[in-house]
């Protein structure tokens, strides 16, 4: 018998058993029960040693680590995302680790994506990915998809896993993932990241997914990449490494993860937010009477086809800084409409004397705007905003701008809000 100096005791080598969870009232899990004796005894010798650690939390414990090795997470990306947290995932002790990446190894990719080296460069992701994790724990089993993920593929390889973690970097294969994963009913750990900015959020099988918070995909050239604009390495470590705590979080049903809440990190302010949203009954995916049940072609719908038959965008909106904004405001030059949602205003409040038409169509807005004056659209993150404005530009209404970053760019610089009243 092994003693862990806790009063619990494990015999090496016994390996069945499970983790028996306690759910609160409010739904948020709490710490594995204590169980009988037969549920103690479930790790080796080398086991004990490696996850000391953990085996003295009482949140974790023996059958929360004996539940990590068991279980089964797949990583979509082996990049800035995808690196940190899978190595933390393997570091604490998950089982099977799949790893989905179709790329190869680039001397650009170092500065973040810490899975590789530099003598990786050229070396399919996946490989790279799988030598240095299998270093890190040899008792882990890592898995190799060097494919990229399509709505062919997608399915098959979510199936044989019981959580997946977001590491993409592009909305074709994030929405790809959210549907597959309301579809299958597995949890979905999601994060972006962009220069110094980072976002996250947890969808669980009936909680909401990707869709009831984005229910279209930003237009083409709207939201640009990290090749684009660039991203500062430590954040990707920073918002990876969180994912894999939301992970651990899900599996052993502790805690209270990310679910149908959004973080916003500032990396430059040390500043973060969270939003609560709920699920939308009408989201196409998701939704009390779902129209959307198999996967369709992410490219296509994220090439701005967000309407059939509506052309792709041509034109890039106009945009307003905070700063613009808030000037212009004070000279009584501009109009603000906010787009959100109601539980939006009442989570980050809105700038004062602005209009809400949430969900709005461009027809209505084009009925609602006055053409003589410019007229400023806000969504969270200029997304939507962004959308809309450039598709009033397009049928004539020259005044459409889009506030650069949404409303979250504007607390950021610390301008007055307004919230609505009970």
């Amino acid at each position: 018998m092994l003693s862990l100096g806790t009063g619990e005791a494990l015999s090496a080598g016994e390996t069945d058993g499970s983790v028996r969870r306690v759910t609160n009232a409010d739904g948020t899990a709490n710490h594995p029960a204590p169980g009988p004796e037969s549920e103690r005894t479930l790790l080796n010798s080398d086991q004990v040693e490696r996850y000391a650690r953990h085996l003295a939390l009482p949140e974790v414990g023996p059958a929360g680590q004996r539940r990590l090795i068991d279980a089964r997470v797949l990583v979509v990306g082996a990049g800035g995302l995808g690196s940190p947290a899978a190595i933390y995932l393997v570091a604490a002790g998950v089982g099977t680790i799949g790893i989905v990446d179709g790329d190869r190894v680039e001397r650009s990719n170092l500065q973040r994506q810490i899975l590789h080296r530099d003598r990786d460069v050229g070396r399919p992701k996946t490989r790279s990915a799988r030598q240095h994790l299998e270093q890190l724990n040899p008792n882990v089993t890592v898995i190799e998809h060097p494919v990229y993920l399509k709505a062919a593929n997608a399915l098959p390889i979510l199936d044989d896993y019981e959580l997946v973690v977001n590491g993409c970097d592009n909305f074709p294969t994030r929405y790809l993932l959210s549907d597959a994963c309301v579809m299958l009913g597995k949890p979905l750990v999601d994060a972006a990241i962009l220069r110094f900015d980072g976002q996250a959020s947890v969808f669980l099988p009936g909680r909401g997914c990707y869709r009831c918070l984005f229910p279209q995909p930003p237009p083409p050239g709207a939201v640009p990449t990290c090749a684009e604009a660039g991203v500062i390495g430590a954040l990707a470590g920073h918002m990876g490494t969180l994912q894999a705590m939301e992970a651990i979080k899900v599996l052993l049903g502790i805690g209270r993860p990310l679910a149908s809440r959004l973080l916003l990190y500032d990396g430059l302010a040390g500043e973060y937010r969270v939003i609560d949203w709920p699920r939308d009954p009408g989201c196409t995916v998701c939704g009390d009477s779902p129209t959307l049940t198999t996967l369709i072609d992410y490219e296509a719908f994220c090439g701005g086809m967000t309407v059939p038959g509506e052309p792709a965008l041509v034109v890039s909106p106009r945009e307003l800084s905070p700063e613009e904004v808030e000037d212009r405001l004070g000279r009584g030059e501009l109009a603000v409409v906010d787009l959100r949602q109601p539980w939006e205003l009442a989570a980050l409040g809105a700038i004062p004397g602005s209009r809400n038409l949430p969900a709005a169509s461009v027809e209505e807005l084009a009925s609602q705007l006055d053409p003589g004056r410019d007229t400023v659209l806000v969504c969270s993150l200029g997304r939507l905003s962004a959308e809309l404005a450039a598709r009033l530009q397009l049928a004539g209404y020259r005044g459409a701008c889009n506030l650069r970053g949404g409303i979250v760019a504007w607390l950021n610089h610390r301008f007055p809000v307004q919230r609505p009243g009970p």
